[in-house]
């Protein structure tokens, strides 16, 4: 198994409660695809929290998330995250 920090941040923690449970509830199902899952559940929130904090400002957003705008944009119209109120 991995090596974790001695202090782990509580976001990192929340991650591993998470990936247990997650785990724990499939019992002896094996999960496929579990990468693309978990980015599919953490990825529209993550920019719609971001966007949010930015009052909608999709180039500061695209620059706290480290991430061109148009791979912003591309990321909005794939999970369907509205901007201001407008669907993508």
């Amino acid at each position: 198994m991995g090596t974790t920090p001695e202090k782990e941040s509580p976001l990192r923690k929340s991650v591993h409660t998470a990936v247990r449970q997650y785990f724990k509830d499939m019992g002896n199902t094996q999960p496929g695809d579990l990468h693309q899952l978990l980015l599919s559940e953490v990825e529209p929130p993550l920019i719609q929290e971001v966007l949010a904090r930015t009052g909608g400002n999709q180039s500061t957003a695209a620059k706290i998330l480290g991430i061109t705008r148009n791979t912003l944009r591309s990321k909005l119209k794939r999970y369907k995250i509205s901007v201001n109120g407008h669907s993508r």
